[in-house]
């Protein structure tokens, strides 16, 4: 019998995917995601997975009448294609993290009454998942009192990195793999004024933006890591005393195993503000600082640095649970 993974198109879902994934070693993992988004990229060629299935599906939301009947239509097709899957694999549960990727597998999985295990990354409840949340037979959101775990799928590794921050002597900016403009921006208008701290600076630019930024830093006579995709993320915060960074789920959770104490400026434009109520979670336990990208203030940001870091830090040490991942494939098993 197998295990059966799906969700994904953006990086935060499919960290889910991969997390969790460390610890099924010895079961047939099976892997159902979209011809869209980055699910390729990541599990094409991944060997843990027995054999891997990508389907032709996009989102619903965002489109007008026409474009929204098209998606459903291909949803449903493609989960009729999908039954036949699970079936071949003798699927004994189905475990999804939602997003457009994970639509036709998660409706087989209830067409064909085999459970169905859903993890939500979000303060505020994807399309998907808040659609299906009623016929989960297990939902976890570390977001939510009654989820049956509350710690969040990071890799080990961070939870590692960790130490208590009290001096800011590097900065991480993090914009993602795609970068941000308002955080890119932000970062080379401090840049000046980190120099005269002595402060080191790591930036995360984007792949598209990492030429601009570097001649930028260069005509400021400024000496910066400047990066896009990088497999050494977790080591670039384990330097880092304090980060600027958007909210995405992963990302937040990373940092705050890290205990790295973190501005976040979350994506103005995300589905449902996800990112905005992620960073509130956190700022609501004085764990983290939040700032509208329309209120971005260069002298607040400078200010932060001369807070009381290691309260930040060391709340999150405390407060960050492991073994989320670890603890979610044990639920999986148990199906």
């Amino acid at each position: 019998m197998s295990i059966v993974m799906t969700g994904g198109g953006t990086g935060g879902h499919l960290a889910i995917i991969k997390a969790v994934k460390e610890h099924l070693k010895g079961e047939e993992l099976i892997y159902i995601g979209s011809t869209k988004g980055q699910d390729q990229a990541w599990f094409a060629q991944d060997s843990d997975f027995a054999k891997t299935y990508f389907l032709e599906s996009k989102g619903v939301v965002n489109q007008g009448l026409i474009g929204k009947i098209g998606s459903l239509w291909k949803i449903f097709t493609s989960a009729l294609k999908v039954r036949r899957i699970l079936k071949a694999h003798d699927a004994r549960v189905v475990f999804s993290v939602g997003g457009f990727s994970a639509a036709p597998a998660a409706l087989a999985a209830k067409l064909s009454s085999i459970p169905l295990v859903i993890h939500e990354q979000n303060a505020a409840l994807g399309s998907l998942n808040k659609l299906l949340k009623p016929y989960a037979d297990i939902f976890i959101s570390s977001y939510l009192d009654e989820s049956p775990v509350k710690a969040y799928p990071v890799k080990q590794e961070f939870f590692e990195n960790a130490r208590i921050r009290k001096e800011v002597k590097t900065v991480i900016f993090l914009g993602g793999s795609q970068g941000a403009r308002a955080i890119n921006d932000l970062a080379l208008s401090l840049a000046p004024a980190l120099k005269e701290r002595g402060i080191r600076i790591i930036h995360q630019a984007g792949e598209r933006h990492i030429d601009a930024v570097r001649t930028a830093y260069e005509k400021l006579g400024i000496e910066a890591e400047v990066f896009g995709f990088t497999t050494k993320l977790a080591d670039y915060m384990k330097e880092a005393d304090f980060a600027v960074a958007r909210s995405g789920a992963s990302t937040l959770w990373e940092l705050s195993a890290t205990a790295l104490p973190t501005l976040f400026i979350p994506y103005p434009y995300a589905a449902s503000d996800h990112q905005y109520h992620n960073a509130k979670f956190l700022v609501e336990q004085k764990l983290a600082w939040l700032m509208r990208e329309n209120e971005i203030d260069k002298e607040k940001v400078l200010a932060l640095l001369d807070e009381d870091l290691e309260a930040k830090s060391r709340g999150l040490m405390e407060n960050v649970e492991k073994e989320g991942s670890q603890k979610i494939a044990e639920i999986i098993t148990q199906r």
